[in-house]
């Protein structure tokens, strides 16, 4: 939707919590007391929202134990691990998430740490992504907690402007699933993302192309999305140091210094964005990882840690009814130097004997002497799972093997079956953590 869209009837400001409709200047709502309102001159004609969890991980574990409700709560692994989330309180103590877990508990001993239950947090994003799927089919996830939503033309269908709308989305979704979460809404994504960290957290802000450009005019120009430590550095040396700088910029000579980045941080600087919503694009990559205790070089050693993560991939591949194409390993070194390898394969997998067999090829390629802190497998170039097929008979009889042991962990537990490989892993690892892109 561009900022010259008609305006649609509706309230300029209303209460976020009885909904009612009250004047652009009032401070509280006459009818319930709450200060909590939502003002702006254009929001009948905004329809582009961005809805980001609040510190979800934490908010979850916060929901599921209300003894630890007030007290700062960092998720992540032991002193080796890395912040995966940090909730409000351990922020203000300058927590952050990636942040090396003894920097974090320096900064914050007193934090309850809990190590991630991933299942437990997709769980509870399909939950909110449901809830976000009754208000429009244009919903586009970006990760686990966070989506963009177009509700254009959804006004006859709720009998309400989509900021009405999303209010009782937040107010629904705390009330029924225990979670807060935060709304921007504006005219196009790169402005919708800006207004859902302007009112952190249970917040709601609008914002409109008009009044983007001095709101963006003092900021970095790392500040625009995409634009990366690299980029940030090659503007600077030719003088582009805010966002101000790019607005006074010409756009077609932005263009010769940049190429077609140019054209883009020349719009993105006055708020201009015409990327559209796309609907479910669903999980890109399905991975798991796991940071050590102790650094480790040994490769008999990492390839039993490497056994144990295919399965996790593998297990999450079968129960979301999906295969891949392309397999990765993930490494970081004792310095936290990343290494990235990857290998596409001829048909889809979802086997996690398939999984471990690239993964152990690519390891044995970065065996070097070099000690490694952390190890990660994942599947991505994501196919249905039906499409996933048993090529020969070594995999037809791996398959076999493998749904035998999944019909047993299912009726067993998960220890009911253990790999020989599997049986002697290292027992002090931290940080293990999934992720769903």
């Amino acid at each position: 939707m561009s900022a010259s869209a008609p305006a649609l009837d509706g309230p300029r400001c209303f209460c976020r919590d009885c909904l009612g409709d009250l004047d652009i200047k009032a401070t509280r709502c006459g009818k319930c007391g709450s200060p909590r309102l939502v003002r702006h001159r254009a929001l009948p004609s905004l329809t582009l929202a961005h809805i980001d969890c609040d510190a979800f991980y934490a908010t979850v574990e916060k929901r599921d134990n209300p003894e630890i409700a007030d007290k700062p709560v960092i998720i992540g692994g032991g002193k080796r691990g890395v912040v995966s989330a940090a909730c409000y309180i351990s922020r203000t103590f300058g927590v952050r998430s990636a942040m090396p877990m003894f920097k974090a508990l320096a900064l914050c001993p007193q934090a309850v740490v809990i190590r991630p239950d991933m299942a437990k947090y997709v769980r509870v994003g399909r939950e909110v992504r449901h809830a976000m799927q009754t208000l429009t089919p244009l919903v586009e996830p970006l990760s686990i907690d966070e989506a963009f939503l177009d509700l254009s033309g959804t006004q006859r269908v709720h009998g309400m402007i989509p900021a009405k709308v999303l209010a009782r989305f937040a107010r629904d979704v705390e009330r029924d699933i225990g979670i807060t979460v935060s709304v921007g809404l504006s005219c196009n994504k790169f402005l919708a993302k800006i207004a859902s960290d302007l009112d952190k957290p249970r917040g709601f802000a609008a914002l409109d192309q008009d009044e983007a450009r001095e709101m963006l005019a003092d900021r970095p120009v790392g500040f625009i999305y995409g634009v990366g430590p690299a980029t940030q550095e090659k503007l600077l040396q030719r003088g582009f140091r805010t966002i101000a700088d790019l607005q006074r910029a010409d756009e077609v000579e932005l263009m010769k210094q940049f190429g077609t980045e140019g054209r883009r941080l020349w719009r993105l600087a006055r708020g201009i964005d015409d990327r559209l919503v796309v609907a479910d694009r669903g999980a890109k990559t399905i991975s798991n990882e796991t940071t050590f205790e102790n650094d480790i070089k040994d490769f008999a050693t990492l390839e039993k840690v490497l056994w144990r993560l295919s399965e996790k991939v593998s297990s999450r591949l079968k129960n979301s009814e999906l295969s891949g194409l392309t397999i990765t390993l993930k490494l970081k070194t004792a310095d936290f130097r990343q290494r990235t390898r990857s290998q596409s394969i001829q048909t889809p997998t979802q086997l996690a004997a398939r999984i471990f067999a690239v993964s152990r090829e690519l390891l044995a390629k970065e065996i070097d002497g070099t000690a490694f802190r952390l190890i990660g497998t994942g599947v991505s170039a994501l196919r249905p799972g039906d499409q996933a097929e048993d090529s020969d008979m070594l995999d037809r009889r791996s398959a076999h093997a493998e749904r035998a042991i999944d019909n047993l962990r299912k009726k067993f537990g998960n220890a009911a079956v253990i790999r020989g490989i599997a049986y002697e892993g290292p027992e002090k690892e931290e940080d293990e953590e999934e992720e769903e892109e």
